[in-house]
C-alpha cells in the first residue's frame, strides 16, 4: 500500500509510553487528513521497548519499526527514518507524547505552500529550568541561523521527503532542520501546537543536551551551511 505520509517515532528506553502510543497513533489513524503509516525508530533501548514495539507492529500493519544495535542518538534515529521512508511527506513525534497526533493535520494544512512545517508549543507545560535552558537555546541558534524559527525543539514536524533526504544529518542537527531546508532553498512555516506534561517515562535530555550541546552545534550549522551543496538537474539524457 502506498502511503502519503509516514510518521517518525523516536524509541529510547519509552516501555512505559508506548501502548499509549500505539492507542493515540491508532486514533489519529482514523482522523488523518493524509493515508499514513507509522516507523518506530528504536535508538538501542535498554528497556522492553524492543518487544512491545514488535508486539505493535505484529498487530497493525501501518506499523513498522527500525532497531538500532546500540544507542546512537536523536539525530541519527531521525536520519535513518528519513532514509527509509517512500512516503511524499515524513513527520516526526516523540515518543513521550508530549504533542498530540491529531495536531499534525494543523501542519498538513499548510504543506502543500511549504517545504517544512514545524509546531511552536504554546503553554509549554515542562519545569522552569527546562523551558528558560530552551529558550536561551533558541535564541543563541536563531543568531547563528537566522532561520526565524521560535521553538526548533518541538518534536511535531512536517517535510516533504525529497528535502528531508538532502539533509545531512549528524549529532544534533535535528535542532535545526528548518534552517537546512532554507540551505535548500525551500520555505518554512511554524504553527500554534498543543503541549502536554510527560505521563510516563524519563526525559533524555538535561542542562547540557538544552543549552551547551546546541551552542555547540551551532559551530557545526555554521561549518555545514559553508560547506552545503546546492544543486538541481536541470536535464538527463
Amino acid at each position: 500500500m502506498k502511503y502519503e505520509f509516514t510518521i517518525i517515532v523516536p524509541v529510547y528506553n519509552e516501555e512505559d509510553n508506548l501502548k499509549r502510543v500505539e492507542q493515540e497513533l491508532s486514533n489519529y489513524l482514523k482522523i488523518a487528513s493524509k493515508k499514513t503509516n507509522i516507523l518506530f525508530v528504536n535508538d538501542g533501548s535498554k528497556d522492553n521497548s524492543q518487544q512491545l514495539i514488535e508486539e505493535i507492529c505484529a498487530n497493525n500493519p501501518v506499523f513498522s519499526f527500525i532497531s538500532f544495535e546500540k544507542n546512537c542518538g536523536l539525530s541519527a534515529a531521525i536520519a535513518s527514518g528519513f532514509k527509509h521512508v517512500d512516503a511524499e511527506l515524513v513527520g516526526y513525534i516523540d515518543s513521550d507524547l508530549q504533542t498530540a497526533p491529531e495536531d499534525f493535520n494543523l501542519l498538513l494544512a499548510h504543506i502543500g505552500d511549504y517545504d517544512l512545517v514545524t509546531g511552536v508549543r504554546t503553554g509549554r507545560k515542562d519545569a522552569f529550568v527546562k523551558n528558560m535552558s530552551s529558550t536561551i537555546a533558541n535564541v543563541i541558534r536563531r543568531a547563528f541561523t537566522d532561520d526565524g524559527m521560535d521553538d526548533t525543539g518541538c518534536p511535531l514536524k512536517v517535510i516533504k521527503t525529497e528535502y528531508a533526504k538532502n539533509i545531512p544529518m549528524f549529532n544534533g542537527l535535528h535542532r535545526f532542520l528548518p534552517a537546512m531546508i532554507l540551505l535548500q532553498n525551500g520555505k518554512i512555516k511554524q504553527i500554534p501546537v498543543q503541549h502536554f506534561p510527560r505521563i510516563a517515562g524519563v526525559a533524555k535530555y538535561g542542562l547540557w543536551n538544552r543549552l551547551v550541546g546546541p551552542l555547540i552545534d551551532c559551530f557545526a550549522y555554521l561549518w555545514m551551511k559553508k560547506k552545503y551543496l546546492n544543486y538541481k538537474i536541470a536535464k538527463k539524457g
